[in-house]
């Protein structure tokens, strides 16, 4: 799998991806419905910022999929925020390379990535019906919240010590 870092220079890349999120069920959203809105063009607009990294796979020039991680504040949170400690996980496979597995491949190398990198997990929200809901099951995401018609999720990568406080505790 030919895989490479994410630069800013893939910020249209991500915006292209972002856009196949919002309308992974059918045409709900354009262009410019993204740009316009600062709670969707943050997932791209300012990528990467701080900590911020993701994956491409690419194979003879073509992207197949594309996986990112942004760290939102709680004063601008996405839709999977969580807490700032977790990055809020984007991933896309684009049309004909789907069911191939190669955006659960790239999720898995992009999460040893970020667990390498010392995050503690990555959040996500995912809405009902979306086929990818068993990947991030079948990957250890748990359920932590909801809103409206999506979960959001949380998967922990790294275990943190356990403290004398909560030793005894279940």
């Amino acid at each position: 799998m030919p895989t490479r870092l994410l630069t800013e220079a893939d910020r249209s890349l991500l915006r292209e991806a972002t856009l196949a999120n919002m309308n992974w069920c059918g045409p709900r959203f354009s262009f410019d419905d993204l740009d316009q809105s600062a709670e969707l063009a943050h997932y791209y607009s300012g990528f990467p910022s701080g900590s911020d990294f993701g994956i491409l796979d690419e194979a003879d020039g073509v992207a197949r999929a594309v996986a990112w991680l942004v760290f939102f504040s709680a004063e601008h949170p996405g839709y999977g925020f969580v807490d700032e400690a977790f990055p809020e996980l984007s991933i896309t496979t684009f049309d004909g390379f789907r069911g191939q597995g190669v955006g659960s491949a790239l999720l898995e190398q992009l999460l040893a990535e970020a667990a390498a990198r010392g995050v503690p997990g990555i959040s996500l929200s995912v809405e009902d019906g979306n086929h990818a809901r068993s990947l991030y099951l079948r990957l250890g995401s748990q359920v932590v919240g909801r809103s409206g018609d999506s979960d959001t999720m949380l998967l922990r990568l790294l275990r943190l010590p356990r403290t004398a406080s909560t030793k005894s505790q279940p």
